[in-house]
């Protein structure tokens, strides 16, 4: 009775959301004057509150409410929905290097005229042809990994699907694993999928705030932990050193496992010890071609303790049975000749350089971000929110993300990460005016 009675109040307030009774930016009252108003218990209006929040139609933000969320921006703050070709994408990061369409069609002539092209018709090894996996071996040596064998090297057609070969592979539905209280979203929406709880650790100004980790381990049963170590997305930290050691100290002593996600890993320079060589035994690394090359090509990395590469391995043959072996020969050629090596560095420069712009415009508003990454992370000025910011930005033609899409925390931060690597020079800087005058304008109307 008392779970119908609770969940009469939230469908309620869903129409009126949906209707557009309760607009986007209405405060809603308290939890306690909303017991009042129904005659109800505080509890039964906190879960509502709580339900609301759950089902993505309210945001609770700390010390100011709750609010009514604009519903018709959400579908387009997930990763499963593109940009409209007439907007300006600061969304999504994939830079594409002028030299990359040159490069591709010289890579396909050779293979057309002395490559393997009979082998390539063929169904390949699951984890990948054992001589490519050797070119995979020593590219990860140049990254600062130290005695990788190509016998712990899986090719997945890129990064997310090596996310999900380990989740399908390591974790069952109901398993826990913690993760940064922002991250990237295709995880939360793999977990999501695969009905894995994610748990939120609050980050700290370098990384994530390891003893709260350590007191969720000794408070619950945590299978794993997912995070981006190296270049953090959206945060752009770099964990140091002795940070790292820490949470490998905390992974060996409550026996998680690690996720590290080395999506932007090759921005920074010098080279950071990857979690993966400080805890080979229980550290899944993924390292994909989409950001350092092109996101079309579709080629990752998996490297896993060698123990479980038959895990890996099998969850690769019945979602994909292998990475396409076209893909794959291009990708290894590539890092053969040095290309690889070449396109990153001229990437880094491109990001540098455009983070440059960013500092140029954004002198008196904060933010956030590595000094060689593609995208920056604003938070937002005291009582501006995010989703109205966004709605006036999509009228001037610009895309952006809301922290919601990072977001793995009840509270919500009010911020928005902008994807730096999509349009010249010249639209970035002209994009970045607008979303600051955006913003002051927002400040204006407080």
């Amino acid at each position: 009775m008392a779970q119908a009675r609770y969940q009469k109040y939230v469908d309620k307030m869903a129409g009126q959301i949906s209707r557009g009774e309760l607009k986007p930016g209405t405060r809603l009252m308290t939890h306690r004057a909303f017991a009042k108003q129904e005659g109800i218990s505080l509890v039964t209006a906190s879960r509502v509150y709580r339900e609301l929040i759950e089902k993505g139609l309210v945001s609770g933000e700390t010390g100011r409410g709750t609010f009514v969320r604009d519903i018709h921006l959400l579908p387009a703050l997930s990763i499963e929905q593109d940009v409209t070709p007439e907007m300006l994408d600061l969304n999504f990061s994939y830079p594409i290097a002028k030299e990359q369409t040159k490069l591709l069609r010289d890579s396909l002539r050779e293979l057309s005229i002395g490559g393997d092209l009979e082998g390539i018709l063929y169904y390949q090894q699951h984890t990948g042809r054992h001589h490519e996996r050797i070119v995979a071996a020593n590219y990860l040596a140049q990254q600062g990994f130290s005695n990788v064998s190509p016998d712990t090297i899986s090719f997945v057609s890129g990064a997310q699907h090596g996310l999900a070969t380990i989740i399908l592979g390591m974790f069952s539905p109901g398993d826990s694993i913690a993760v940064d209280a922002l991250t990237y979203p295709g995880f939360k929406a793999l977990a999501k999928t695969y009905h894995i709880e994610l748990i939120s650790i609050p980050v700290l100004e370098g990384g994530p705030d390891l003893a709260a980790l350590e007191q969720l381990c000794l408070q619950r049963k945590i299978r794993g932990y997912y995070t981006m170590p190296t270049v953090h997305n959206p945060l752009g930290w770099v964990m140091p050193l002795s940070a790292r050691k820490a949470l490998v100290t905390i992974a060996k002593k409550y026996d998680l496992l690690l996720i590290e996600d080395g999506a932007y890993a090759f921005l920074q320079r010098p080279l950071a010890i990857p979690l993966a060589v400080l805890a080979p035994e229980r550290t899944f690394y993924i390292a994909g071609f989409s950001k350092n090359i092109a996101t079309g090509l579709r080629v990752g990395i998996v490297l896993a303790p060698q123990q479980y590469i038959s895990n890996i391995e099998k969850v690769i043959r019945i979602t994909t049975w292998n990475t396409p072996a076209l893909t794959t020969a291009i990708i290894c050629d590539w890092i053969k000749k040095g290309e690889v090596a070449k396109i990153e560095r001229n990437k880094r420069q491109d990001a540098r350089n455009r983070q440059k712009i960013a500092e140029r415009i954004f002198t008196d508003l904060p933010y956030i971000a590595h000094p060689n990454s593609y995208f920056l992370w604003l938070p937002l000025p005291e009582g501006v929110r995010s989703e109205p910011v966004i709605s006036e930005l999509a009228k001037h033609h610009i895309a952006v993300s809301s922290a919601s899409s990072y977001s793995t925390a009840v509270a919500v931060p009010q911020a928005i990460r902008v994807a730096i690597s999509t349009v010249s020079d010249e639209e970035l800087e002209s994009a970045l005016k607008t979303i600051k005058s955006v913003i002051l304008y927002m400040v204006d109307l407080e």
